[in-house]
């Protein structure tokens, strides 16, 4: 098994800043995907009465 070396540590700032860059991507791709707007557009419009047969 290998052991750490201080080389491998990071500090907690650069930690910080890593994980928001992340998290800043991903709640910008989620957004993007699952975007109301595109959700409503993509949906075919509701069938009035009658069977759907």
């Amino acid at each position: 098994m290998e052991e750490n070396t201080h080389n491998d540590l990071i500090s907690r700032k650069e930690a910080i800043t890593k994980i928001s860059k992340y998290t800043a991507l991903t709640a910008l791709g989620t957004f993007m995907i699952l975007s109301p707007q595109k959700a409503q557009a993509g949906s075919p419009p509701p069938q009035t009465g009658g069977s759907p047969f």
